[in-house]
């Protein structure tokens, strides 16, 4: 039976197509990130309201993800999936082309910066701001070796700060527009350059003082 067809029930009535787990798991999904997107994180989830969005049983949510935690987590994992899926080449690029790549990946995606705050406020054990670091310490030495990265250079350390400093910027940029007065499209493009220059100041060799003569 195709997707589009309709099975007849025993009354002769068109039965709705049962969806596959798959569809049901991202149908959920979608109705958390747009419900966050609608309500804000501090307004936390409701899981009857993400079953009514999605169009399914409410005991589906427990039945295939465990608890409200567990869908948020699915969520984030999911974007950041989708995002990874798109950019093959992520991974290959020097460590300040990937840094200042995820800084726009986060603007562009407030949805996922929303999801990753609400976890770690929730002190969720279970949430992993980084879902892929063993791929991401493996860029991170090839950086080393390549000299992306100084050879002294505490690779982790400037992951995890160029990582905090973008969910930082990304969490608070339109507070900080109302406060500094600057537009958001604008004061995005001064904090896009002013990000590139710290980047590239981690990737910088470290200057070394000579000894006296």
């Amino acid at each position: 039976m195709d997707d589009g067809e309709q099975e007849m029930s025993e009354t002769g009535r068109p039965r709705r197509r049962r969806r596959t787990r798959e569809e049901t798991e991202a149908d959920l999904l979608a109705a958390a990130r747009r419900l966050l997107e609608r309500d804000g994180v501090l307004a936390g989830i409701n899981l009857r309201e993400v079953a009514a969005e999605a169009g399914v049983n409410h005991g589906q949510i427990y039945q295939y993800f465990g608890s409200r935690q567990a869908l948020l987590r699915a969520a984030a994992a999911d974007l950041v999936e989708r995002h990874t899926a798109d950019q093959d080449d992520h991974w290959d690029r020097p460590f300040a082309e990937r840094r200042l790549a995820m800084l726009r990946y986060r603007l562009d995606e407030p949805e996922l910066v929303k999801l990753e705050a609400l976890l770690a406020l929730d002190d969720d054990d279970a949430f992993s701001p980084f879902p892929r670091f063993p791929r991401t310490l493996q860029s991170l030495e090839r950086d080393k070796a390549d000299g992306a990265l100084p050879e002294d250079a505490d690779e982790v350390a400037a992951h995890v700060m160029t990582a905090a400093a973008q969910m930082g910027y990304a969490i608070f940029r339109e507070a900080y527009a109302r406060d500094t007065g600057i537009p958001v499209d604008e004061l995005d493009e001064r904090a896009v350059h002013a990000f590139t220059r710290m980047a590239a100041g981690l990737a910088a060799p470290t200057c070394r003082q000579e000894p006296d003569q």
